[in-house]
C-alpha cells in the first residue's frame, strides 16, 4: 500500500509547500518539507519514499539536486515545475527524474501521479516468498527478478524503478519489438500522449548509458527503426 509513505517536498515557495503538504497529509502520507537543495540533502539522510522537486530554486537547482540524489539513490522523483517546454521535461528525465507535472496542477492529478510512482517502486522492491530463482542472462548482463538486482560484467548497477521495469519488459520478451506506445502504456500505465514518446526515448537513453559500452552501437537495447525497441 502507498498510504503512510514518506514524501519530501523540495520547493522554495512556502505556499506551494503548504498546499502540497496539506493535500498529501489528508491522503494519509507522512510529509516533510525542504526550502532548498542543501536542506533537502540533510533531510535525505533519513529515508523517504518519494521526492517532489521544484526545478527553479535559489542556489542549486532542482535538476542539480536530482543529479546529486541519483549518485546514491533510486528514490522516485516527481518534478513539479512552472517550466512547460519539452526541453525542460526532457532534461528532467535525463537527470533521473521519474515524472513531471506542470504548475498549476490539479489536486487529483498530483495525487494520482504520487500513487502511480509509489506503486511502481513497490513492485520494483517487492521480494517474493519463493526461493526459486528467476534470473535472465544475456551476454554480461544478469538480472535477478526475484531480488531486483542487476549486474553488468559482475558489477551491480543501480536502476530507477522505471528503468528497471523497462528493462524487465524487454528482457522477459526477448526479440519482441515494443513500440514507444506499448512501453509507455505497460510501464507508466497511463494513456499514450504526444509527449509520451519523448518520455520513453529519454528513459531508454538513460538505461543505455548504464548498460552500453558504446552508445553508438548498443548491444543490449536495440532499435528497430520506425518500430520500437527490443533485446535479442
Amino acid at each position: 500500500m502507498t498510504k503512510g509513505a514518506t514524501i519530501l517536498i523540495v520547493d522554495d515557495d512556502p505556499e506551494i509547500r503548504e498546499i502540497v503538504h496539506i493535500l498529501l497529509y489528508r491522503k494519509g502520507f507522512i510529509v516533510r518539507e525542504a526550502p532548498d537543495a542543501d536542506r533537502a540533502l540533510i533531510m535525505l539522510k533519513e529515508p523517504v519514499d518519494l521526492i517532489i522537486l521544484d526545478i527553479m530554486m535559489p542556489g542549486r537547482s532542482g535538476l542539480e539536486l536530482c543529479t546529486e540524489i541519483r549518485k546514491a539513490a533510486t528514490t522516485p522523483i516527481l518534478f513539479l515545475s512552472a517550466k512547460t517546454q519539452d526541453r525542460d521535461k526532457a532534461e528532467s528525465f535525463l537527470r533521473g527524474g521519474d515524472d513531471y507535472l506542470v504548475k498549476p496542477f490539479s489536486s487529483i492529478e498530483l495525487v494520482s501521479r504520487v500513487h502511480a510512482l509509489l506503486r511502481r517502486c513497490l513492485i520494483y522492491q517487492k521480494k517474493p516468498d519463493t526461493v526459486v530463482k528467476n534470473v535472465i542472462k544475456t551476454r554480461e548482463l544478469h538480472v535477478d527478478f526475484d531480488t531486483g538486482a542487476v549486474f553488468l560484467r559482475g558489477q551491480k548497477i543501480i536502476l530507477t524503478s522505471i528503468e528497471y521495469q523497462v528493462l524487465q519488459l524487454l528482457l522477459q520478451n526477448r526479440k519482441k519489438i515494443f513500440s514507444a506506445r506499448e512501453i509507455y502504456e505497460h510501464v507508466w500505465q497511463e494513456p499514450f500522449l504526444p509527449l509520451s514518446n519523448n518520455t520513453v526515448m529519454v528513459h531508454i537513453k538513460n538505461l543505455r548509458k548504464k548498460l552500453e559500452e558504446d552508445l553508438g552501437h548498443p548491444q543490449y537495447i536495440r532499435t528497430a527503426w520506425g518500430k520500437g525497441y527490443y533485446i535479442e
